[in-house]
């Protein structure tokens, strides 16, 4: 049953959502706030869209174009639905296909940023999926491997321009060996905490095609303060 919310911190943008499908996390907000969009940046890539949020937020801090791909379709219509009630039509477009096979139809060296909220688990043999296959995809690389992303961010992106991940801490020795496998130099990391004393749960991460070697290591984040709440940088308030 499709349900519309806002986004967590931007009472100007509502998102449609059905709770048995897919609903958008605080991952998804945490990954538009971290990236680097600079004021030339003109056309950005977000994989693996889902029901838009990030496009959505992406849209808030700049002008550039922004494609969001996602190939699960009902999916995908959600994520239309949610551009069309914010008016956004004319910045964003979802486009409902196999990242795999777009890539090829996509301009070489076009794109000024990507973002991707990348399936976290690997398949094996001992995977247990979730029954409800539209979670399945969202959560483990059954459709799309965490190095065919970065594959993909070779091809696209412009020289020097950045991939934006949000991922596990556990994945980090993956990630960063993947990215220097496909010439994107790791440049800035932010774990984020579900409170002070617990250990890091979500892992932040950019990296720059043909960049230089150089690593910012940036302060970590709390999502919730001692009493509960949301942190004010992820309520903006």
């Amino acid at each position: 049953m499709k349900v519309t919310h806002y986004l967590l911190g931007y009472d100007n943008l509502k998102i449609i959502q059905d709770p048995e499908m897919f609903n958008f996390s605080i991952d998804s907000v945490l990954l538009p706030n971290f990236a680097t969009i600079t004021a030339k940046a003109q056309k950005i890539l977000d994989i693996g869209t889902g029901n838009a949020p990030i496009p959505l937020i992406l849209s808030q801090k700049t002008k550039a174009k922004i494609i969001g791909v996602e190939i699960q379709k009902e999916v995908s219509e959600m994520a239309k639905e949610s551009v069309q009630i914010n008016q956004l039509e004319n910045q964003i477009e979802i486009i409902n296909d196999d990242i795999l096979n777009l890539k090829d139809k996509l301009e070489t060296d076009s794109f000024d940023l990507i973002t991707c909220n990348p399936p976290y688990f690997k398949v094996k043999s001992t995977s247990r999926f979730n029954k409800n296959d539209y979670k399945t995809i969202a959560r483990h690389e059954v459709t799309l491997t965490l190095e065919q992303v970065l594959s993909i961010a070779k091809k696209l992106l412009k020289n020097n321009a950045p991939i934006a991940l949000v991922h596990r801490p556990e994945r980090l020795v993956d990630i960063i060996t993947l990215m220097r496998k496909y010439n994107l130099e790791p440049k800035r990391i932010r774990f984020v905490y579900p409170k002070k004393g617990e250990n890091a749960n979500v892992l932040l991460i950019e990296g720059t095609k043909n960049g230089k070697p150089g690593i910012k290591i940036l302060e970590p984040l709390y999502i919730q303060d001692d009493n509960g709440n949301y942190n004010k940088e992820i309520t903006r308030r």
